[in-house]
């Protein structure tokens, strides 16, 4: 094989039926090195339903949140001398060859660090998950969506609804449901901040690879996603939410935050 590909999937008392969708999606092809279970469950019972030569199970009950978690798998991936990691969600399934077509691509153009792929709702529209760099008031405005007019005018921008559904871009920010790392470039700007418990933590990498690499957009293949907006449903989850928020934040600067601006300019500059 001309590459070593590795993936994780964090697990936290999922359904198996589920889950299953999503690792047969990848063991399907036949081309991975393996496949990392993280399982944050309080208990390994869903361990006896994924046995598997490629699968490595890790019991990981202290449950240290989703960045944290794939950092394990990471620096396995690296021991392993892996090339070409994928993050994927237990939510996520696929059809025909989503993977090489992405590790091509990376691997023709080493500036490239990070790439997400087109991700559908399960009807098949399109999930806006490509974004600009955030400010507080985006994420305040996403929550409320009025006044309308005007939201639907920032929204078009902020998540770039605007831009061919096919165009190949570099997005400032990328989503952490299905995302392949080049674990050369993670070994420049590290891994996940395991200060995020979950949420945010990929804007986080996002934004620290967009300042040395390409964060790539790329529609060219899809994978269908299982999106349950739970922050939005879960009041403990909200909580989780705005604790990553103000993290984020309090990392990058709320509202004097010097390269915001500068990067979501340049990102915009490619649509002209």
């Amino acid at each position: 094989m001309k590459f070593k590909i590795t993936f994780c999937i964090v697990l936290y008392r999922n359904d198996i039926t589920m889950l299953q969708n999503a690792i047969q999606s990848i063991l399907k092809n036949g081309i991975i090195h393996k496949l990392f279970l993280v399982d944050n469950s309080p208990t390994d019972e869903l361990k006896k339903n994924l046995i598997n030569s490629k699968i490595e199970y890790i019991h990981n009950p202290a449950n240290p949140g989703f960045g944290a978690s794939h950092n394990v798998a990471v620096e396995k991936a690296i021991g392993l001398g892996s090339n070409y990691h994928f993050i994927v969600n237990p939510d996520i399934y696929f059809e025909g060859d989503v993977i090489m077509p992405m590790v091509e691509y990376m691997a023709n153009d080493e500036k490239i660090g990070m790439m997400m792929p087109q991700i559908l709702n399960l009807d098949g529209t399109v999930q806006n998950l490509p974004k600009l760099l955030p400010s507080p008031f985006s994420i305040l405005w996403r929550k409320l969506k009025k006044p309308r007019s005007a939201y639907e005018k920032f929204i078009n921008q902020y998540e770039l609804r605007q831009v061919s559904r096919d165009m190949i871009y570099n997005a400032p920010v990328l989503s952490g449901c299905f995302t392949l790392l080049n674990l050369q470039a993670i070994k420049k700007v590290g891994m996940y901040d395991d200060a995020f418990f979950m949420y945010f933590e990929d804007w986080d990498l996002s934004r620290r690879m967009h300042q040395h690499y390409k964060t790539i957009y790329f529609p060219s293949v899809s994978v269908y996603h299982g999106y349950d907006s739970g922050a939005n449903k879960n009041s403990k989850l909200f909580k989780i939410f705005v604790k990553s928020a103000v993290t984020y934040f309090n990392k990058w600067g709320w509202f004097f935050d010097g390269q915001r601006k500068k990067i979501n300019k340049e990102a915009l500059s490619q649509f002209k």
